[in-house]
């Protein structure tokens, strides 16, 4: 059976997945007062977080609508997998139900399947590439549905930011608890619960300490290490996200270490110098 594996932009493709007939993404929009921009190869990052600076206001994101997604579901493919950005913090995964409902009811012979990922960014890649290796094992739909549900059920993501700025406008930090940390230059470690909701993991005086405390974090919480493919997210600094990479790779072995820019969701939220692990 064919098959086609579709993720929403929150979560960053590598350029192989790009390319392949496979995947496809679907955007979602972004607003920063009137610059919008659709979450797409247009995006430019650059562009994107300067505007987030200069503006005193929270940027914002559209999920995308059920005619998106149905769009994205129409071909030949018999088995249609898709990837969301957890529910807890879009309408992403809504959305994307409503387009599977119509479309199944006009395509009753097609499978579909909707997978809240509990997570973002990163998190969704490695969800999607777990999808293609079931199906290329030869796994059937239902088995692939399974496994995957399984393999989100362990999966942890961690992050550390470099700024609060975007968690204070989105109203998820006061402005007093964001003055503190900023002159404080504390960096909270933050992290995924298993319903998909963000959750403060620890704190640490400065970002490298941060950064050392969420590696700490991964060896406390993951297990299987071997067995598992680690990726890293970065926004608009390579550096930091070779070095996180540099130190795990001193504590722990994993099957594989992926490093990828942040798409524009992404960025929306880890803003500049923001680091995300899934694993």
């Amino acid at each position: 059976m064919s098959y086609k594996i579709i993720v929403d932009s929150c979560g960053e493709l590598p350029q192989e997945l790009k390319q392949d007939a496979h995947f496809q993404s679907v955007p979602l929009e972004l607003d920063v007062d009137d610059y919008h921009v659709i979450d797409d190869e247009s995006f430019c990052q650059e562009e994107f977080l300067r505007k987030v600076k200069e503006s005193p206001n929270c940027p914002k994101s559209a999920c995308p609508s059920p005619q998106r997604y149905y769009d994205a579901y129409e071909g030949e493919a018999d088995h249609i997998y898709v990837v969301t950005l957890s529910a807890r913090l879009s309408g992403s995964h809504n959305s994307a139900q409503t387009a599977k409902q119509m479309f199944v009811s006009d395509f009753p012979n097609k499978k579909v399947y909707v997978f809240n990922s509990c997570s973002a960014s990163i998190g969704e890649t490695l969800i999607a590439m777990k999808i293609q290796e079931l199906e290329e094992a030869g796994c059937t739909f239902e088995q692939t549905v399974a496994q995957t549900e399984n393999y989100i059920a362990d999966q942890r993501t961690f992050f550390v930011l470099e700024t609060l700025e975007t968690l204070r406008k989105n109203g998820r930090l006061s402005n007093l608890k964001a003055f503190v940390a900023n002159v404080l230059n504390i960096k909270p470690v933050m992290g995924s619960t298993p319903e998909g909701e963000i959750c403060q993991l620890a704190q640490a005086q400065g970002m490298n300490k941060a950064l050392e405390r969420m590696v700490q974090e991964i060896m406390q919480h993951v297990e299987n290490k071997d067995k598992q493919i680690l990726a890293i997210s970065h926004c608009n600094c390579p550096k930091r996200a070779e070095r996180v990479k540099e130190k795990i790779e001193k504590l722990m072995k994993f099957k594989k270490i992926l490093i990828l820019d942040t798409a524009g969701v992404s960025s929306m939220y880890a803003n500049d110098g923001g680091i995300i692990v899934a694993v």
